[in-house]
């Protein structure tokens, strides 16, 4: 009883932002008592099976990005628009619905479910801020029951300009107007971790946690620029965003595209983990 009324506590906290945000791609409370009356906005639950079965947004939907990548090694690639839509679509999703995502804390399960909806065409996704102060002025209706799934259809727009692959990568290594970014901790980065092999060469490093505040809360506009402008990212170039399986590059897609407007966010789905595989591929530590 103790860990619910805790996850209970935590989970109210996630869900209020100060109005300003909202435009921007964030949701607030606002927004909420909005969405609420509205039968084409989705909210989008990405906490774990287990999280969800305890308490969740009333109403929300669960969907595991983990069950749409192929299955076997390497891990964490996509798998092909149309076996996602039919997921997506079976989970009671539509290309046309406004979506808003929230997940267990952290805002990567969340950051890399609105990357993938943006590269399957859906124009209108938020994520939830998380906001320490903000929940304390309303209140959410919460539960752990599982909510109604009426299946829909889901007809991908598949966004080409939002993915690059392996063959891409290689191409461009050298373009002077492209900007790789690795978003994984310095020490994986550098190979220093004991896993890591390096990175892609001339990779910049931004580390993808760095965007959250205190609670899961994302940083302020200025903050972000700040850090971002120390690991030598600008909106100028062409932002190609990866990671060992490119999972944790959602969040970072997610602030460069809808928060700070950069025009030319990429993400290498296959990401390291088949970079790798190549002996052929160089490799920088």
């Amino acid at each position: 009883m103790k860990n619910i009324k805790h996850f209970y506590s935590l989970f109210l906290a996630f869900i209020f932002i100060v109005p300003s945000l909202s435009a921007q791609g964030l949701f607030n409370a606002a927004d909420y008592a909005k969405a609420s009356k509205d039968a084409n906005t989705k909210m989008v639950s990405a906490q774990s099976d287990k999280n969800y079965k305890v308490s969740h947004l009333k109403d929300a939907i669960l969907i595991d990005h983990q069950k749409l990548y192929k299955e076997g090694k390497p891990e964490g690639v996509l798998k092909s628009a149309a076996e996602v839509a039919k997921y997506l679509g079976e989970n009671g999703i539509s290309n046309t619905n406004s979506i808003v995502i929230y997940d267990d804390g952290d805002n990567k399960a969340a950051g890399r479910l609105y990357w993938i909806l943006k590269y399957m065409g859906v124009a209108d996704v938020k994520i939830l801020q998380k906001d320490m102060d903000a929940w304390r002025a309303a209140r959410i209706p919460l539960t752990p029951a599982p909510s109604k799934i009426t299946p829909a259809t889901f007809a991908p727009k598949v966004n080409a300009a939002l993915i690059v692959d392996t063959k891409w990568v290689k191409a461009n290594l050298k373009t002077a107007n492209v900007v790789f970014v690795d978003v994984r901790d310095p020490k994986e980065f550098a190979g220093a971790d004991g896993k890591s092999p390096g990175h892609i060469p001339g990779a910049a490093n931004f580390e993808w946690s760095t965007i959250n505040g205190e609670g899961g809360k994302i940083k302020s506009n200025d903050e972000l620029n700040k850090l971002l402008k120390s690991a030598g990212i600008s909106s100028d170039k062409t932002i190609v965003l990866y990671c060992a399986t490119s999972v944790r590059a959602g969040l970072p897609f997610f602030v460069l595209t809808s928060l700070l407007n950069y025009p030319n966010v990429k993400v290498y789905d296959e990401a390291l983990n088949v970079w790798s595989m190549d002996a052929s591929n160089p490799i920088e530590k």
